[in-house]
């Protein structure tokens, strides 16, 4: 249509996913470096976790990846995931080629179809990936299903790497309690923002030039409304500057100037279209794009805008506060929260280095898993780069942040989107370790909180003898929780315990958000 009048070889702004055309921005790099991550060897056998509001290039990613498989790697794309548990392993096993004609919805002969797969496979040195794409979209039982798969594994090797694709509403549900098991087993996560101003005036750049432009047809201004018009979102920066540039054609205009590009998004918006400059800028707009093939090539578009897009110029003082938390800071404020504790000891215990009496863990978790540890913990951000934060406290919707004696109440989905999942927690402990054949007054009192305050609960008796039948109740307490279950009782173990809750400070949580 508009293509030999602004010298295009073809349509540069298309929405199908084309990898010719992929502009891999500094965010776009990171997350695709998680996914590949997950594709290889570092996932380990856990979940790998991709999320990112509707249009941000997830699935252009995922296509990317596909590309770059090693040819040891066999992968199941599950594109609809919104099947029951035995729909689910029949798409699985059907884009792995198993046959399970004769399988029925029979749970147990599937899975021990793909588990025979999954042995053969990897007895010929292969690796088997499981993404799932849309993943906000499954059921709690479909979800359930996806983490016994997890299971399937050999006295030494996970068999099966699973990641999971979404829209933020994934994060949500994977915050549930009933899901915590499947949350603890995320080993990487990525949110993908928008892109920034600079970064969608590249990504038009970039496209024109792949579409073989002998010059950019936009001006400056048109690229800044289109920035203010699409925020940032890859998507709706295709669909307006494609209308933009059907609209310069139409007026046998050389140069699209700001005026077309907010013409072009008035049209595609409707009723929701709102002037001024402030519309779909501010950080609380989220937007969400249904876009609709109709006959005859033609296009139509609806636009949905929702939260508060009123220009803030006010700069929130926990914006200001993450520029300045590093890591010594954060050492600082976790060491005050304990008697005896200091912040070169802190610093030092997290760095990897011994310490006495004092235990430091760095873990990889979700909200849902910090809740479980029920300590205060030290963050540490992806944005700002390096920055380190004690959370002292959550809700629902918030979170307390506490920087130089100063607690910062802060919205959750703002560090989430700055948080990969990693933190540090530190408290003061012995250091011992107590194994099989032990006895004493500690390992009686290890058995009398085992009985109290742990799931899943022991319930073999009260002396002070580590015998066989505790050092088995040891190892499944250490599975249930996630940790290596070597079958002796030390730090980590002692953490999820509930050793140092005793004497301690507790992480404040209030469900109610009041």
């Amino acid at each position: 249509m508009y293509e030999s009048f602004y010298g295009l070889s073809e349509r540069p702004f298309a929405i199908t996913p084309n990898p010719r055309f992929v502009y891999l921005s500094q965010r776009h790099q990171d997350a695709l470096a998680h996914l590949l991550y997950g594709v290889g060897t570092g996932g380990s056998g856990g979940f790998v976790q991709l999320t990112g509001e509707v249009g941000t290039g997830k699935t252009t990613l995922c296509r990317l990846v596909l590309e770059q498989v090693p040819d040891n790697t066999r992968v199941a794309l599950i594109l609809n995931p919104m099947l029951s548990p035995p729909e689910l392993l029949h798409a699985i096993c059907a884009e792995l080629e198993i046959d399970t004609s004769d399988a029925g919805d029979s749970l147990q002969k599937l899975q021990d179809r793909l588990n025979r797969y999954l042995l053969e496979r990897h007895a010929e040195g292969e690796r088997v990936v499981l993404m799932i794409d849309e993943a906000q979209n499954m059921s709690r039982e479909a979800l359930e299903q996806v983490r016994l798969l997890t299971n399937l594994e050999t006295a030494t090797d996970k068999l099966l790497q699973i990641i999971l694709l979404g829209q933020p509403e994934l994060r949500a549900l994977l915050a549930r309690n009933e899901l915590r098991q499947l949350a603890q087993r995320i080993t990487a996560r990525y949110h993908l923002d928008p892109l920034n101003r600079s970064e969608t005036e590249q990504y038009v750049r970039h496209r024109l030039a792949v579409a073989g432009a002998p010059r950019c047809p936009f001006s400056r201004d048109a690229l800044k409304a289109l920035y203010e018009a699409s925020d940032g979102v890859p998507r709706l920066i295709n669909i307006i500057a494609d209308r933009a540039l059907m609209a310069g054609y139409a007026h046998e205009m050389d140069r699209i100037n700001a005026r077309v590009v907010r013409g072009a998004a008035r049209e595609i918006a409707g009723e929701q279209w709102q002037e001024g400059t402030g519309w779909l800028r501010g950080a609380l707009a989220a937007v969400v794009v249904s876009v609709v093939l109709a006959g005859g090539g033609s296009l139509g578009w609806m636009m949905l805008q929702a939260g508060d897009t009123t220009q803030d110029t006010s700069r929130p003082a926990w914006v200001s506060m993450l520029a300045d938390a590093d890591r010594d800071s954060a050492w600082s404020e976790m060491a005050s929260l304990w008697s005896g504790m200091n912040s070169d000891a802190v610093a030092a215990a997290c760095s990897g280095q011994s310490g006495d009496d004092l235990a430091c863990l760095p873990k990889r978790g979700s909200w849902t898993f910090i809740e479980q540890v029920g300590l205060p913990v030290v963050l540490r951000l992806s944005d700002p780069a390096q920055a380190h934060v004690l959370l002292v406290g959550m809700d629902e919707d918030q979170l307390v942040l506490r920087h130089q004696g100063q607690d910062y109440r802060v919205p959750l989905r703002q560090i989430d989107r700055r948080w990969l999942g990693d933190f540090y927690v530190a408290w003061p402990d012995e250091g011992t370790i107590l194994r099989y054949g032990d006895s004493g007054e500690e390992v009686r009192r290890m058995k009398e909180l085992a009985e109290v305050v742990t799931e899943p609960a022991w319930t073999g008796g009260i002396d002070d003898r580590y015998d066989g039948d505790f050092q088995q109740w040891v190892m499944e307490f250490q599975r249930h929780h996630g940790l290596s279950d070597d079958g002796m009782i030390g730090p980590a173990t002692r953490l999820f315990l509930k050793v140092p809750h005793i004497s301690g400070p507790s992480l404040s949580i209030n469900q109610d958000g009041a």
